[in-house]
């Protein structure tokens, strides 16, 4: 690894040399001269966390005579794709294997598999020397995976099964066949087996995954036409498994991996027709186009429990109630109803009952994202009550959900009984699998699962005037026309809303073309996926040291903000104290909403050097106007008393700083800890939404207006 590190080196590129063995990283490390800007890194590429990379996106990516080994190659391939800069390319050396004897060929790649590598991308140049192939690969791309049958079936291969298995990061497992073809796990039972016994022996002859019968169950029985001639498949489900994937019989299938669900659409491959039937049962919506097949999906019993298990999960579940209408997080008989029947335990198998039922913030991860982030999660239980009370549904309503998991779903379900309706949505077939799976088998069969971008709304439910209340849980930088419009007059809705970075759940009322906040709850919740993405510009300093950023849309000049920090610091202390543990968050949208050039200040501290003290836990508030920079900070000055002071940089930095120190006497002055302004967001569709001031934000949906004058109590 060391020569081809070097050499970059020796081209201009700052290099992160990685190896999964020690001794390849010692051995380069012994023979790099020093000095060199070459980091020599023991990273297992495949199944260490890439967060942990010194660099979060780089110009050059190269697998030197490496690539043919790794096992889950095309998933790896997708992930590191998104670690490309904007013109960065991939570089793959790679033995030919044509050029080696057939022993030795799995440490090379056949054409075959060149051209799988070479399909993702706009630009796929190859050079060929002495038995190796060089790709050079540029402008990532996807084309969408079609769908292949093979030859004529015999009649019995008219019966089959096509397995659903996933690991721990909630991939699925698919094999790529000597046809070319992905395919699921899966065959034809033997005489005398059911669907469960026949998915449960193939996944073990094909892959060496040892599973039980008891742990696998019929989804769905699909019947679909190949070569004129009807075709049985069965949707199976296989929920827990043992064992690594290993290539068990290599006359059918090259390789088996792991893959991404949302990954499958743009395979730019063939996809055996069966599988992309499974998988569109486990994930409905997932795949676009798809042959036709009938389809009958088979309904899922309620989850029996053992009479221990059941009696303590009943204890705790009403313990966590009374301790939440004790904090005053429930005071509805209908939503401590709900809190008292919905087993929500059901949601979280193989999460212990104690942490299932914890009142207090039991966020519970449902799914991670390749740097180890939650992208779906079980709310904590007090939250949840929170934005049902605000919700305040009522039998009969219908309402939707959006962010999905199924206890939520649950609870809505349960407040609307029995005439009502609850439709919950999410954009990752992970969570809409999921959650259509527990619902029936928690006993809720009545809602309404559906897998879409929640930016758009729930299909069927756009029209005006069609929804009595809207609950969002995942964090929206945004309030798309989708979730203003449906709702009826007095119609409510509840969002984790981020207002220039921070977030709270507000509860909004319709009134005419408008929406109007009744409260403010600060909340922690996943950030939205799809068109709904937030977005936020940035300006790095000292080469990424410091960011600034501007969740609501800004900018700075970087060579002015340089040059200000290297000015002497202007420091400012406001008289401003308060005790530990002291909630300040409507001081930092108050500054939001108050004073021009607003943003946040981000330190690495992986680099940095000390040029700008780092807040602990949280980004700074700042102010960027005129060249300069000020920055809000607590400094401790008694065992639990706190004082605002202002760090202020560059020409204009005694102006900011009396203005930053002027807005925190104010607010400490006219308002009590947690008052927040009221709220009046209007869609841009309607026109009007010039900004009139630090008190308007203008959103790319919509135009919030905010109203100190006449401010809620918030809670939490």
């Amino acid at each position: 690894m060391g020569e081809l590190a070097l050499y970059l080196h020796e081209l201009g590129y700052v290099v992160d040399a990685v190896d999964y063995a020690e001794s390849a990283i010692e051995q380069a490390t012994a023979q790099a001269p020093d000095g060199v800007a070459v980091r020599f890194l023991k990273h297992d590429i495949e199944h260490d966390n890439l967060a942990a990379l010194p660099h979060d996106a780089y110009d050059l990516i190269t697998f030197r005579l490496s690539y043919a080994f790794l096992k889950n190659r095309t998933w790896l391939s997708n992930r590191l794709r998104e670690y490309l800069r904007p013109g960065g390319m991939a570089c793959i050396i790679t033995p030919l294997a044509s050029a080696l004897p057939a022993d030795r060929r799995d440490i090379a790649l056949d054409e075959e598999e060149i051209a799988l590598v070479t399909s993702g991308w706009a630009t796929a140049d190859r050079f060929d020397a002495d038995g190796m192939a060089v790709l050079v690969l540029q402008e990532p791309t996807s084309a969408p995976v079609s769908f292949a049958d093979k030859r004529r079936p015999t009649p019995q291969g008219l019966i089959g099964a096509g397995v659903v298995v996933t690991d721990e990061q909630g991939r699925v497992l698919l094999g790529r066949s000597v046809r070319g073809v992905w395919e699921l796990p899966g065959g034809k039972p033997n005489p005398g087996e059911s669907f469960e016994q026949a998915a449960v022996r193939e996944l073990a002859e094909e892959t060496s995954l040892r599973a039980s019968a008891d742990d696998a169950r019929v989804l769905a029985v699909l019947m679909d036409t190949t070569h004129d001639v009807p075709r049985l498949t069965a949707a199976v489900r296989v929920t827990a498994h043992q064992g690594t994937p290993t290539v068990t019989e290599p006359h059918l299938f090259h390789r088996w991996e792991w893959h991404w669900p949302a990954d499958i659409p743009g395979l730019a491959s063939a996809l055996f027709t069966p599988s992309a039937h499974v998988l569109d049962v486990a994930w409905p919506g997932l795949l676009q186009d798809l042959p036709p097949v009938h389809r009958t999906l088979a309904r899922q019993p309620v989850a029996p429990e053992s009479p221990e298990r059941a009696r303590e999960s009943d204890q705790l579940r009403q313990k966590m109630t009374d301790q939440l209408i004790d904090q005053g997080y429930i005071n509805d008989a209908s939503v401590e109803t709900a809190f008292r029947r919905v087993r929500r335990h059901l949601f979280l198998p193989g999460v212990d009952l104690e942490t299932v039922y914890a009142a207090a913030d039991a966020v519970v991860p449902t799914k991670r994202d390749r740097n180890g982030k939650a992208t779906s999660t079980v709310s904590a239980p007090w939250l949840q009550a929170v934005m049902l009370r605000e919700a305040a549904l009522r039998a009969g309503d219908t309402a939707l959900e959006i962010g999905s998991n199924g206890p939520n779903a649950a609870l809505m379900q349960e407040v609307v009984a029995p005439d009502g309706r609850i439709i919950t949505m999410d954009i990752d077939p992970f969570v809409v699998e999921r959650t259509a799976r527990f619902l029936p088998a928690a006993g809720y069969d009545r809602v309404c699962v559906v897998l879409g971008d929640g930016e758009h709304g729930a299909p069927g439910f756009t029209d005006e005037g069609c929804l009595d209340a809207i609950i969002v849980t995942v964090q929206a930088p945004d309030i798309p026309p989708a979730w203003i419009t449906p709702l009826v007059e007095g119609g409510r809705l509840v969002v984790p809303l981020t207002i220039h970075g921070y977030s709270w759940a507000i509860a909004f009322e319709k009134h005419g073309d408008k929406l109007v906040s009744r409260s403010y709850t600060v909340c922690g919740f996943v950030p939205m996926q799809g068109a709904g993405a937030p977005a936020e510009d940035v300006v790095s300093l000292r080469g990424g040291e410091i960011r600034v950023r501007f969740p609501e849309g800004g900018t700075a000049d970087a060579e002015q903000l340089t040059r200000a920090l290297k000015t002497p610091r202007l420091e400012r202390r406001t008289g401003v104290k308060i005790p530990g543990n002291t909630p300040f968050d409507k001081l930092m949208l108050w500054l939001a909403t108050t004073m021009d050039g607003f943003c946040r200040l981000a330190v690495d501290p992986k680099l940095d050097t000390g040029v700008v003290e780092r807040a602990k836990g949280w980004d700074a508030a700042a102010v960027v106007r005129d060249g300069s920079l000020a920055r809000l900070l607590l400094q401790q000055t008694g065992t639990s008393t706190w004082e605002w002071c202002i760090h202020a940089y560059g020409p204009a930095a005694e102006q900011l700083a009396d203005e930053m120190t002027q807005q925190v006497i104010v607010w400490d002055r006219d308002h009590p800890i947690r008052d927040a302004p009221r709220l009046t967001v209007r869609s841009r569709l309607g026109g009007d939404t010039e900004a009139t001031g630090a008190r308007t934000l203008v959103k790319r949906h919509t135009r919030l207006d905010f109203d100190w004058t006449r401010p809620h109590r918030t809670s939490r």
